[in-house]
């Protein structure tokens, strides 16, 4: 009984010092996985930021900057994550295999980001945009603030910041307001019948050509357009620089309202005449 006893409390004292060793040994991994995600989440900030001062890295456009810079941290981030899960012990072997068995379900579940993920890359490629061009996609107008791994960000005039999924910027049509140097403005005016059609297309001109940051080449041009109800409709096509279109837009919009006030030119508006009839 004794002798029984004794091997009894020996076997204890064996199972009990394996168990500590394991709760030892998995706390360590435990808290180097912990320490490694921590540290390697900062390095990789600083990576990324050393990244972007390279000359070479300058050198690129502003979009693939953007758009390289969110790549380069999400892969750095995975990677990060499959060494932490093999400092615990896990073989990677078997990690890789798990991933690559569950491959197919993960794809099917982010079919939506891999679309923008491929989105991303088109815009890159093909560039119907850059960062700082102003674009309509049909349903929003902005100023293109950056293109991301998944989205892009546009910044409207009232200064509202919209992300957009790339697989939807792609997937419509894309009118870019700064692909080129120079834009047409056309603004229509009317005049009543009465007035004389050389006056008013003289007043109009005379804004146009003489305004400081219109083009003289081509020459702006003021022709009429349709006969209405009670005016007629005067067209005018006049050039700028991009960056000066809505300055000299609302310049004309302005400007010919007063000279017409000083030529007494007035511009008709639809009135009703109300006639009663007394018994």
């Amino acid at each position: 009984m004794r002798i029984y006893f004794i091997l009894t409390k020996t076997t204890y004292m064996i199972t009990w010092e394996k168990v500590l060793q394991i709760i030892t040994d998995a706390g360590l991994r435990i808290l180097f996985a912990a320490v490694l995600l921590i540290v390697g989440f900062f390095v990789i900030k600083y990576l990324v930021k050393l990244i972007t001062k390279f000359k070479g890295f300058k050198r690129l456009d502003v979009s693939l900057q953007s758009f390289l810079k969110s790549f380069i941290s999400i892969i750095l981030k995975i990677l990060l994550i499959i060494s932490a899960i093999g400092v615990l012990g896990v073989p990677l072997t078997s990690v890789l295999t798990v991933l690559a068995s569950a491959g197919l379900a993960i794809g099917l579940a982010l079919q939506g980001a891999l679309s923008n993920l491929a989105g991303g890359f088109m815009i890159l490629i093909f560039k119907p945009f850059r960062t700082g061009d102003y674009i309509d996609n049909g349903t929003h107008q902005g100023t293109v603030e950056s293109i991301t791994t998944f989205y892009t960000k546009l910044l409207t005039f009232d200064n509202k910041l919209i992300t957009i999924p790339n697989k939807s910027i792609i997937e419509t049509a894309i009118t870019n307001f700064s692909a080129q140097d120079e834009r047409r403005i056309d603004v229509k005016f009317r005049a009543s019948f009465e007035t004389d059609i050389d006056t008013v297309k003289r007043i109009i001109l005379d804004v146009a050509y003489n305004h400081e940051l219109t083009l003289k080449k081509p020459l702006p041009l003021v022709t009429i357009s349709s006969y209405l109800e009670n005016s007629l409709e005067y067209f005018l096509r006049v050039w700028v620089k991009k960056a000066d279109y809505w300055t000299v837009y609302f310049d004309i919009m302005e400007q010919v309202k007063k000279r017409f006030d000083q030529e007494g030119i007035a511009i008709p508006y639809q009135q009703v005449d109300v006639h009663i009839k007394e018994k």
